[in-house]
């Protein structure tokens, strides 16, 4: 790794901790099973629909025997507004059952234990482990990947590359909050279409807004 996109990464960390110093997970949850069927749910959906969505889901299901003993067909009915509902309410109910059968209910604090878990990847680990744990994780969801991407951070497109190559650029303490900086610039400023480089503050160290300015 060069020495050039070092100083690159550290600019950058600076000026979204100036910009994003309030950033965090924006799905409402008390306890880890909550973050994770909210992360769940929040695949194809916006954190605000889900918010609106999981308190209701949490009183009726307070632990993870509660999602593994109920009907599919009422997870499938509390999920409906969350969109591929069927697919969520699958997952979620798999899920617990192997909770309950392998950690007695508990959500394992341990990113090689999550990954086990039926139909979890190293992006929900990562978000679990950082916010409902304390343990740092670099979270690569499409917002993530695009602005890390544009600003020349990583040449990969497979998020678990893009992953590695962020965590050698971040020190171990911000990689949590710095996935968040990076899903609020892309959520807020550099957007999937018509990003808004005229305005955004990274644009002297971004390769994407060098190259649409000439």
């Amino acid at each position: 790794m060069s020495e050039s996109l070092r100083q690159k990464a550290q600019a950058i960390l600076a000026l979204l901790a100036k910009h994003y110093p309030r950033a965090h997970c924006t799905l409402d949850f008390k306890t880890p099973l909550e973050l994770l069927v909210a992360t769940v749910l929040s695949a194809q959906c916006t954190d605000a629909r889900v918010n609106q969505v999981t308190p209701a889901v949490f009183r009726k299901y307070p632990n993870a025997a509660a999602f593994a003993a109920a009907p599919l067909v009422d997870l499938e009915e509390a999920f409906h507004p969350t969109g591929f509902f069927r697919q969520k309410a699958k997952s979620i109910q798999q899920i617990c059952q192997t909770l309950v059968e392998r950690y007695g209910g508990d959500i394992p604090p341990s990113l090689e234990e999550l990954v086990k878990l039926p139909g979890i990847g190293r992006k929900t680990a990562n978000v679990i482990l950082g916010n409902a744990f304390g343990i740092p994780g670099i979270v690569v969801d499409t917002h993530v990947g695009r602005v890390a991407q544009r600003l020349g951070l990583t040449t990969n497109k497979d998020p678990v590359k893009i992953e590695f190559d962020l965590m050698a650029l971040v020190p171990k303490e911000q990689w949590t909050v710095v996935s968040h900086q990076l899903i609020w610039h892309g959520r807020q400023v550099c957007t999937a279409k018509k990003p808004k480089c005229g305005e955004c503050f990274l644009r002297p160290h971004c390769d994407y807004g060098q190259n649409a300015a000439q």
